[in-house]
């Protein structure tokens, strides 16, 4: 459900009175950023303006996220739960999220599976070469590395084109590993490619 398709009429306000608990979450990463709290003015004017606003329990007022250190939340999407009584905010953060400086309000909040995984390459990045064979990857420079993803691109379309499904998941998954550590040799994300991916389809919304 998205910004543009959801009826606010349906959220149970008096529940909690007057106040929606809004949990936020980086569209891109999946991370969970922080909580808030929305009452109706501050729903509006989210929907309004795109940025997420909340209202402040102790300032007993709206307040726009960023309003005062600049890292904003720019909204993409917003549903609510089964029972009409929370909201699931996504997001694309402008800087850190929480006060501290942080980018999530949970020192150990986890990312899906692959975002875990890019870190784990990213830690390798500088080991000794023998210490694993990512470590050795990255030794041997972009050339190799590029060569690799190549080589498991080929082995995908193959297990693919022969209808070998236990194969295509082994091959796939080879690919996407190797696939991490060029981006991460390249100084580069899942976050950028989950960003190109979300600015095309936008572009190809009629």
């Amino acid at each position: 459900m998205t910004q543009q398709a959801m009826d606010i009429t349906q959220l149970d306000w008096e529940k909690q009175d007057g106040l929606i608990p809004a949990i936020v979450q980086n569209h891109l990463s999946g991370k969970v950023l922080m909580l808030g709290y929305m009452d109706k003015a501050a729903l509006e004017k989210t929907l309004s303006t795109g940025d997420v606003t909340f209202y402040s329990r102790s300032k007993q007022r709206l307040w726009t996220k960023g309003e005062t250190s600049g890292n904003t939340l720019k909204l993409v999407a917003l549903d609510m739960d089964c029972d009409n009584d929370s909201l699931l905010v996504q997001v694309i953060p402008n800087g850190p999220t929480c006060h501290k400086g942080t980018e999530s309000c949970w020192a150990a909040a986890v990312h899906p599976f692959l975002n875990q995984l890019a870190e784990l390459i990213a830690s390798r990045r500088h080991d000794s070469p023998d210490s694993s064979y990512t470590a050795s990857l990255f030794q041997r420079g972009t050339k190799r590395i590029a060569q690799k993803v190549g080589e498991e691109g080929l082995e995908t379309a193959l297990a693919a084109a022969t209808h070998d499904k236990e194969e295509l998941v082994n091959e796939a998954s080879d690919l996407i590993y190797h696939l991490l550590v060029l981006l991460e040799d390249q100084n580069l994300s899942l976050s950028d490619i989950n960003a190109n991916l979300l600015s095309r389809h936008q572009r190809a919304k009629p």
